[in-house]
């Protein structure tokens, strides 16, 4: 069972194989740095360790609201399927941030007896980003770690980034983001009371209350898959600001119709996988028009399913 520390000052970990980063998403080229990662520390009876930062740095140093591709306890979950032995969650702060690299490693050796660093291709750490794969091979040199570099993964020829797939979910490319994250892209929150609309027009919808922190796709209609205490279902999901009953700054919303569940939702959890994109949100001229269109998205949706 992964462990799971609050701080590197939390840490009491001995001989690590270590590798850095935010791996956001956890996308296939982070999954194939975890996997060099757990195969040498297995092989040399090493735990093999995560060091994440939170919040993401971007929103900490850069004034910016940066929406994640997951939000924290997402990546855990993800991590420890890959069997990591413990994932550090080293809160970011402009102090934490104004460390030279030198006094970084220093304190990374002393909590987790780093053994093994793997570092990614661009890695730039500490003040004034001066901890390049180089200069960490040279400090590992004085402080008794090995730097083992990792080439940048491509797919396509393209070298994936959590980046790209931001601006993949931001598009509404939900296909093209679950080549490179290696499953379908998802979110989950628990159900919420709604307008209560949907139950009137004959199609209830489940509404998902989303963590503020965490991307959402371009507003529209998705076929997704939900799962709801572990069981899969069909649904047909509008993310958007309802404009056909609604005007003027409303929050945006996700809602979920799921085609074979009958019980009561609220306040439970769903999880919705992004299969594919059905189309934009749009205002109909009547409620009728609407409904025409929702049926129609929803024999889509069983097709694609």
């Amino acid at each position: 069972m992964m462990q799971i520390i609050p701080s590197l000052q939390d840490s009491q970990l001995q001989n690590a194989w270590l590798t850095i980063g935010i791996f956001d998403g956890v996308h296939l080229g982070h999954r194939e740095i975890i996997r060099q990662l757990v195969d040498g520390a297995r092989a040399s009876g090493s735990p093999a360790v995560v060091l994440t930062f939170y919040p993401h740095p971007a929103n900490v140093l850069g004034g910016r609201n940066l929406k994640c591709l997951t939000t924290l306890n997402e990546r855990a979950e993800t991590l420890a399927s890959l069997g990591l032995d413990a994932f550090i969650t080293q809160p970011f702060t402009r102090e934490f941030a104004s460390q030279s690299a030198e006094d970084f490693m220093a304190d990374l050796k002393k909590h987790t007896g780093l053994h093994q660093l793997l570092v990614g291709y661009d890695t730039a750490l500490g003040r004034n980003r001066a901890g390049t794969v180089d200069r960490l091979t040279e400090i590992g040199l004085s402080l008794g770690y090995f730097v083992r570099p990792v080439t940048a993964i491509r797919l396509n020829n393209e070298i994936l980034s959590s980046t790209a797939i931001r601006q993949n979910i931001a598009a509404g490319e939900v296909t093209l983001a679950a080549a490179r994250l290696g499953r379908p892209y998802s979110a989950s929150g628990p159900v919420i009371p709604g307008d209560g609309r949907g139950r009137t027009i004959g199609i209830p919808t489940a509404n998902v209350d989303v963590p503020e922190g965490k991307l959402l796709p371009a507003y529209g209609v998705y076929a997704c898959r939900a799962y709801v205490d572990g069981q899969a279902y069909r649904s047909v999901v509008n993310i958007g600001l309802r404009p056909t009953f609604t005007e003027g700054i409303v929050a945006p919303r996700v809602e979920a119709h799921l085609l074979d569940y009958h019980q009561d939702l609220y306040g439970k959890t769903v999880r919705l996988e992004f299969i594919e994109y059905l189309r934009g949100e749009q205002k109909f001229a009547s409620v009728d028009a609407l409904i025409a269109q929702i049926r129609a998205d929803i024999e889509r949706g069983k097709s694609l399913l």
